[in-house]
């Protein structure tokens, strides 16, 4: 069942610049704190989407063309939930949950966390401090950030499909490729990530098949509220 639903998925989203990897509830919630746990049986199956360099113009640029009067918010994440929500119509016989990057709980707290999604998946490895044997930050916040095996850092994640009527129990867990496999550049990367994520430089901690083009670059260096106008729309 679940390469029936995989093979649907990257049909939809591949050509839009968008991967879809599948992982189970149950590996997810397993490393997390309980006020972080999906609220799905353990062997539910799911998929964490990415966005890959070539979705600026696969899917945003036809998606503002088309949509040019619709768009109120950012254009990024209407994008994608448009396509994401349209998912939902290809499977007609299943209840399909769709959770977003940027939505919050009540609490606050986000509907889930990203990147934790993105490694248990085997999408992309989620380097953090306690990969690093010789911690040198001493008592700075130190964040993690994903590293993908082919896009480096140039990706985003964008959301969770969830199929909560599909149990998978033996769907096995692939590990993320661990493209930083030297303690040396692991701690050049946190580095480059924590103190000048500005300068993208993070981005290329390993030789990449694809980046952002310039324009997209351009783009996503430019204040929310300002990238409007680099599409052509009034805010």
């Amino acid at each position: 069942m679940e390469r029936r639903v995989a093979e649907r998925l990257r049909g939809t989203l591949g050509p839009l610049g968008l991967e879809a990897h599948a992982f189970k509830v149950g590996w997810y919630n397993a490393v997390l704190q309980p006020g972080f746990h999906l609220p799905y049986p353990d062997d539910t199956l799911a998929f964490v989407v990415l966005s890959t360099p070539s979705m600026f113009d696969k899917a945003l640029k036809p998606f503002v063309n088309k949509e040019r009067l619709k768009i109120i918010r950012d254009p990024v994440d209407q994008c994608v939930s448009h396509h994401l929500s349209r998912v939902k119509e290809k499977f007609p016989d299943q209840r399909v949950d769709v959770m977003f990057d940027y939505e919050m709980l009540p609490s606050r707290k986000p509907k889930f966390l990203a990147q934790t999604a993105a490694h248990v998946a085997g999408a992309a490895y989620y380097y953090q401090r306690k990969d690093v044997k010789l911690d040198p930050w001493g008592k700075k916040k130190i964040f993690g950030v994903c590293i993908h095996p082919k896009y480096g850092g140039w990706f985003a994640i964008r959301g969770l499909l969830l199929f909560p009527d599909i149990q998978v129990p033996f769907l096995e867990q692939p590990a993320p490729e661990d493209c930083v496999s030297t303690e040396e550049k692991r701690i050049e990367l946190l580095e480059q990530f924590n103190f000048h994520w500005q300068d993208g430089r993070y981005r290329d901690i390993i030789e990449v098949k694809e980046r952002y083009s310039e324009e997209q670059k351009a783009y996503f260096a430019t204040p929310p509220a300002e990238r409007f106008r680099l599409l052509g729309l009034t805010q």
